[in-house]
């Protein structure tokens, strides 16, 4: 009798579950969709668009192929990395003739606006279900650099020993960011079906 009416207080929280869910979602969204108007964070997100098959083409170089310092041909955006914190002007160049600042300004407006959709499903569901569905394609998206982008993984660049562990299944910083993906993907499909609920239950009235 005692676990059913803590149960029964429980579930009388449901609703405030889902919208302390809809409101982490839209922190993350307006946060991170806020930062790609920022070099630094434009920068950062280049070998994850310029490997993908569904969006390298917003690139004007994204398949251009160069000889590093080593004679190695690699991918030309390689050479024009700017580590987070540090300016280089020929780098900022290149990305401004590679289109990087473009498409990150629409790639942000875009995620900021998932946000708010998401949000608003607090007060509309039919347009909370819009971001829900938004948010789990979205996600879709972001985890398909799992298998398009190499610099996911560890890569094999030696030292003084072998490197130990290397490519699948060994994540890098950036893979590990990737992967968390998959909780947005789990709730923007949890928030689709809530506001679907409720768009299905008022107009049952």
């Amino acid at each position: 009798m005692q676990n059913s009416r803590l149960y029964n207080s429980l579930l009388r929280f449901d609703s405030y579950f889902f919208n302390f869910l809809r409101i982490s979602i839209f922190i993350v969204m307006a946060w991170i969709g806020g930062l790609k108007a920022f070099q630094y964070e434009a920068d950062g997100i280049v070998p994850f668009v310029a490997n993908s098959p569904l969006m390298s083409f917003f690139y004007k170089n994204a398949g251009n192929k160069v000889m590093n310092e080593d004679q190695k041909l690699v991918s030309e955006y390689t050479l024009y990395k700017n580590p987070e914190g540090k300016v280089v002007k020929k780098n900022i160049e290149w990305h401004a003739e590679n289109r990087t600042y473009t498409f990150s300004y629409g790639l942000g407006t875009m995620i900021v606006v998932i946000g708010f959709l998401v949000l608003s499903g607090i007060w509309f569901p039919k347009i909370g279900a819009v971001g829900g569905a938004l948010t789990f394609l979205m996600s879709l998206v972001t985890l398909s650099f799992l298998i398009t982008t190499p610099e996911v993984y560890v890569p094999n660049l030696g030292g003084d020993y072998p490197t130990p562990q290397y490519g699948f299944p060994y994540l890098s910083g950036a893979g590990r960011l990737v992967l968390k993906d998959i909780i947005m993907m789990a709730g923007g499909l949890v928030l689709f079906s809530d506001s679907l609920k409720k768009v299905i239950t008022s107009s049952g009235r």
